[in-house]
């Protein structure tokens, strides 16, 4: 039943374009018991369909910029081959050190932005 919530919490976000992917894998490691480098890749398969659902709303009311689409895709691909190849040469306590660095520096970043004009 846990993994229903979970993946309605996480489908409503990434709904709203606001990651849920990431509490996905909080979710799966901390609660579900599935290894770090599984549960990336578990995420990666669930946020195809999830971003595929979101994308036609989010055309049909302007909130994606068209011309910096290529770059951004071209990058995107390059850096999460990169990412990837790196996560599959890591033990899985690299993985969990280095995610939870990263979650510390999103929440703190968000804590601590100043509102924009």
């Amino acid at each position: 039943m846990g993994a229903f919530f979970a993946g309605l919490a996480t489908g409503i976000l990434s709904g709203f374009g606001v990651g849920g992917g990431t509490l996905l894998l909080i979710y799966m490691t901390t609660f579900a018991g599935v290894p770090q480098n599984l549960a990336q890749g578990i995420n990666l398969l669930y946020f195809l369909p999830t971003a595929a659902a979101a994308l036609p709303a989010h055309l049909k009311n302007g909130f994606v910029e068209k011309s910096l689409l290529l770059p951004a895709i071209l990058s995107g691909l390059l850096t999460a081959a990169l990412a990837a190849w790196m996560a599959t040469a890591m033990e899985v306590e690299q993985l969990h050190r280095f995610f939870g660095y990263f979650l510390l520096y999103v929440g703190l970043s968000e804590l601590f932005r100043k509102p924009s004009e």
